[in-house]
């Protein structure tokens, strides 16, 4: 054990060798236009309001409900003005 921490932290290991000529670039693009992903960019200005994704996550959960509860009030209504009686 004590062997181990005497080596460099910069040396890598064996296992850890990465053959870059069998690299393939761009290889999941495809998968990926095709599947989807769950990456969102958002703009500069959404960014600099948000500090974390939970923040971004409470405050388009609070926008679904709010935009529930409107639906269920509106779809209560007739849709149709009440007509106003000259008199």
């Amino acid at each position: 054990m004590k062997d181990r921490k005497k080596k460099s932290s910069d040396e890598l290991r064996s296992e850890y060798d990465f053959d870059y000529s069998k690299a393939v670039r761009g290889k999941y693009y495809r998968r990926l236009i095709d599947e989807g992903s769950n990456v969102i960019i958002l703009d500069p200005d959404i960014a600099k309001a948000f500090r974390d994704s939970v923040s971004v996550n409470e405050a388009l959960r609070s926008l679904l409900d709010l935009t529930r509860s409107t639906k269920r009030l509106t779809s209560r209504s007739t849709g149709r003005e009440k007509k106003v009686r000259a008199g």
